[in-house]
């Protein structure tokens, strides 16, 4: 890794049968680190999906298998750390990458080879998404993992995009303060900027309302209708989407507002798929245009 971060934003052209190439300047590269789902709805296919949709290259990362399905994650797998930075170093000294969207890491050793990775491309945009347990309630995350996110990887985060729940356990302020609250806290921790969504507060059941803080102020940003049902990858599709508008060089306040417009229109046109939870429509404006 002793030169990774001399390649991290380098653009080179690269000589591959005799000619010479360089990186497609409309299509950003971002970098997406994350657990695979099986079904598709969540994870690393998650982040294809929304990557690509709103015009970035995703590039991807595998921290861990799991197995699950529409309802609940039953088992998790972690690939050794090795293996993570191997996956991550091949793009890095490849490619430019513009953006670093981290999902589900899955162990403390994955937590820690990535912290390592970023501490080697530090002017990097970094959104983290701290997926801490399933739609279905299954723990992901260890409190060794958890210390290790606030201690070492929330100083290198751009934005984090924790919901209520994992903006409350992330912060271990407790439940008895506001939400305010834990994103200060949040934020004295080192992270940039922290955008705490609304998909899983229960206090108001006919918004979702989602708030942007940032170290000199607090905006509220969007607020949805609450649409029925439950879905799942709602948090992987709003985080990839992040990484895409900041990678193609959007101010944090235009991507948060897109992303958030464009995620709420994924779950507005969702669909189901299995027995539990719908899943987020991440091309519905292909789809749209295909049906005409």
């Amino acid at each position: 890794m002793a030169n990774l971060g001399d390649n991290c934003l380098l653009a080179r052209k690269k000589r591959y049968n005799g000619r010479m190439h360089s990186e497609t300047e409309h299509r950003p590269v971002v970098l997406a680190i994350g657990g695979h789902d099986p079904g598709g709805g969540a994870g690393i296919q998650a982040d294809i999906e929304a990557i690509g949709a709103n015009g970035c290259h995703p590039a991807t990362a595998l921290t861990c298998l799991t197995v699950q399905d529409s309802c609940n994650v039953s088992q998790l797998m972690p690939l050794d750390a090795e293996h993570l930075t191997a996956q991550c170093e091949a793009v890095l000294e490849d490619c430019t990458v513009s953006a670093i969207k981290i999902g589900l890491l899955g162990s403390y050793q994955a937590a820690d080879g990535v912290i390592r990775l970023l501490k080697a491309c530090p002017r990097i945009p970094v959104i983290l998404d701290p997926v801490l347990a399933a739609g279905g309630g299954s723990e992901l995350a260890s409190e060794q993992l958890l210390e290790k996110i606030r201690d070492q990887l929330l100083p290198l985060c751009t934005l984090i995009t924790p919901n209520t729940q994992e903006a409350v356990r992330l912060s271990a302020g407790g439940s008895s303060i506001s939400l305010d609250q834990h994103a200060q806290i949040l934020l004295q921790l080192g992270c940039g900027s922290v955008l705490i969504t609304g998909t899983h507060d229960e206090s108001d059941r006919k918004w979702v309302i989602n708030r942007l803080y940032q170290a000199d102020k607090q905006t509220l940003i969007r607020q949805y209708p609450r649409l029925p049902g439950e879905y799942h990858g709602s948090g992987c599709t709003l985080a990839a989407a992040l990484a895409a508008r900041i990678g193609r060089g959007e101010s944090l306040e235009n991507a948060t507002q897109t992303a958030l417009d464009y995620s709420w229109s994924c779950l507005q046109q969702g669909y189901r798929t299995g027995r539990c939870q719908s899943i987020p429509n991440r091309w519905f404006e292909s789809h749209s245009n295909n049906n005409r």
